[in-house]
């Protein structure tokens, strides 16, 4: 299991368009990528999930990518959250 801690910076949090963008890449990974704040945890690949994890600005998250291609994924995850959150 491969894990990176990231703090959102986008000014509205985890909202519905990049949850959904999350939830493709994670699909994509071919890994079981789980997302942990405030003291909850969801499924990435699932959008209803992310949404209920209620992720705003400036906060720390933990991303944990668990399966075959978790050094390829945690790459690609950690660019993505770079790039739209």
């Amino acid at each position: 299991m491969k894990s990176f801690t990231y703090k959102i910076t986008d000014p509205v949090g985890i909202h519905a368009r990049p949850a959904g963008l999350l939830a493709k890449a994670a699909k994509a990974s071919g890994s079981k990528v789980t997302i942990e704040a405030n003291g909850k945890s969801a499924d990435a690949s699932k959008l209803i999930a992310l949404m209920g994890l209620g992720i705003k600005c400036g906060q720390e998250i933990v991303v944990s990518i668990d399966g075959g291609d978790e050094a390829n994924a945690v790459d690609v995850l950690e660019k993505f959250f770079k790039d739209n959150l």
